[in-house]
């Protein structure tokens, strides 16, 4: 089933014919231990691509409460997809809070962290630490809206980019930060990514190999060399131990001079903590 509905630029040749999909990377944050308690099922999703799911899919996310969507992706890879099935469920609010600005800026960034090495190497996850700094301390604006959404929803919030991997990651890791997790727990969150690396590429390629071919980078090619290697889970460390050093212990000091403040993280954790008989979203 193509997306015939969504806004696609007939003029442009490179524009994909989309295919709609179920998600092969998504996962709710229930279970991980933060301070207090867990944080419950029902609150929090994180996701590869929701715009390209299947009507069914989609269905089967407002079932279980989803109340709204948080779409990290850039400016240019919405044009392509637009909302997708869930725009069109009148009970969830769509949120776009990109975390950059374009893909090219992402690939940009990637060539600085490996000394301009080809796509191949730029595509090399387990060095991805310093991209996720980056993004995390320059998109901090961004990174604060989107957990204040997750802070005032009726419901449970998903929230994704492509792969449901860097800028979800990021993402993910600021919550359970703000939650109070242990290193361990958010390191471990990120890794459960890498078992489905091979489907979360075959999911996205056609939208993100015109997009990245765009901009002169072969995403077929670092594909390929990503999956040689086992996912690694050191960037997530590295991420968690850079903040700590270049903010005196305080990782969430880059928030928190965003606007992240003690009334918001005591709102998340009304949210997201795990309650004897607490079923379902709050």
């Amino acid at each position: 089933m193509t997306l015939t509905d969504l806004p696609v630029d007939a003029t442009d040749e490179t524009a994909p014919a989309l295919q709609l999909s179920p998600p092969v990377n998504l996962r709710d944050l229930g279970g991980v231990p933060v301070v207090g308690g867990t944080v419950r099922e029902g609150f929090a999703i994180r996701a590869d691509d929701l715009s390209i799911v299947t009507p069914e899919a989609a269905d089967a996310l407002v079932e279980r409460g989803l109340r709204a969507v948080v779409d990290l992706r850039s400016a240019d890879e919405v044009g392509i997809t637009g909302r997708g099935p869930l725009g069109t469920r009148s009970t969830v609010t769509y949120h776009h809070v990109p975390f950059m600005a374009s893909i090219a800026q992402a690939a940009d960034s990637a060539a600085e962290d490996t000394d301009g090495t080809p796509a191949a190497e730029m595509l090399d996850q387990s060095r991805f630490g310093r991209m996720y700094l980056r993004m995390y301390e320059g998109a901090a604006p961004q990174v604060v809206t989107a957990l204040a959404i997750m802070a005032h929803s009726p419901g449970a919030v998903a929230f994704h980019c492509a792969a449901g991997q860097d800028r979800t990651g990021v993402l993910a890791a600021s919550l359970l930060l703000a939650l109070g997790a242990e290193d361990d727990d958010i390191v471990a969150d990120y890794a459960r990514t890498g078992r489905n690396s091979a489907a979360i590429m075959a999911r996205i390629a056609p939208v993100m190999q015109p997009l990245m071919s765009r901009y002169g980078y072969d995403l077929d090619e670092g594909a390929r060399a990503a999956l040689r290697t086992e996912f690694s889970p050191e960037p997530m460390r590295e991420l968690l131990a850079a903040l700590a050093e270049r903010h005196d212990g305080d990782r969430l000091a880059p928030l928190r001079a965003a606007g992240l403040t003690d009334g918001l993280i005591a709102r998340l954790r009304e949210r997201a903590l795990a309650h004897d008989g607490a079923a379902g979203a709050a």
